[in-house]
């Protein structure tokens, strides 16, 4: 009957044996060649979905997806609560910025802004972005445009640059 120490040491190996075979990159389910020896096999590395792109002659529908990945890069990046970031980025990414709004970057008293939003205004729709503290992770939508043809309510800054 093996002791409580022989079935630890005997888990340890066994654990060390797997861990081993976990090889980032590579499958460690074995595959037995011919030769009867087994060996670990590559797994192919997932195929990355494509970039969105602009659809100039699309719907608000048809460039929201990127309008989503861009609005994403930037929240990721150190300029998160930058809205110049934010249009700048849709700018490279081909969307124009006179159809831009954005709101301020800080609060009247200096603070960072709880929410920063910005928008594309496309056709009669709007793709709307909505980031920072009070939002959590970035949301972005399509919603109509306003009577006036803008996106926004309330004050948005220039952009003038």
């Amino acid at each position: 009957m093996p002791t409580p120490r022989s079935l630890r040491v005997a888990a340890i190996l066994v654990s060390a044996v797997v861990l081993a075979g976990c090889v980032a990159g590579e499958d460690p389910t074995p595959s037995v060649p011919a030769s009867g020896t087994a060996t670990v096999a590559p797994t192919a590395s997932p195929t990355a979905s494509p970039e969105p792109e602009l659809h100039p002659e699309g719907t608000a529908a048809d460039n929201l997806p990127l309008f989503t990945a861009v609005t994403r890069r930037v929240w990721a990046s150190g300029d998160a609560e930058s809205g110049r970031a934010y249009v700048d980025a849709l700018v490279t990414a081909g969307f124009e910025k006179s159809a831009m709004q954005v709101t301020a970057d800080r609060s009247t008293i200096g603070n960072t802004a709880e929410s920063l939003q910005f928008s594309v205004r496309w056709g009669e729709d709007c793709l709307v972005g909505q980031v920072g503290e009070s939002t959590g992770e970035p949301v972005t939508v399509i919603l109509p445009a306003l009577s006036d043809g803008s996106c926004l309510i309330g004050q948005t800054r220039p952009i003038d640059w």
